[in-house]
């Protein structure tokens, strides 16, 4: 009876603990994409080198990781915006006009959950 009950409990968690692997799996992902990306971070009217980014990225997930328990909720909740100023961030590529941080990590995670 106990070996059945055992069973049926980790039937109903293993989902939830493979969802967890697989979203801290791919937030590592979005914030190694910034630090590879040689973009600019721009937070708070301020310019920033891509792994200057990436450091305080993992240093807001570090801290903040109770808040994004997915992917897209490190980038609503985390990557988006200045928890402090409530400005919102931007990420410029060379070339092209700065966009939203969010816009740039949500392309990125559809990028990577197509490969």
């Amino acid at each position: 009876m106990k070996f059945v009950t055992i069973s049926l409990v980790l039937g109903l968690l293993l989902p939830v603990i493979a969802s967890a692997d697989d979203s801290e799996v791919e937030i590592e992902y979005l914030v190694s994409a910034i630090g590879a990306s040689d973009c600019t971070f721009i937070r708070n009217g301020k310019r920033h080198e891509a792994e200057d980014a990436e450091a305080h990225l993992r240093m807001k997930y570090r801290r903040g990781k109770r808040y994004a328990p997915t992917a897209e909720k490190f980038i609503e909740r985390l990557a988006s915006s200045s928890s402090m100023s409530k400005k919102p961030y931007f990420i410029e590529c060379a070339g092209a006009e700065a966009v939203p941080s969010g816009d740039w990590l949500t392309a990125s995670l559809t990028h990577y959950r197509k490969n």
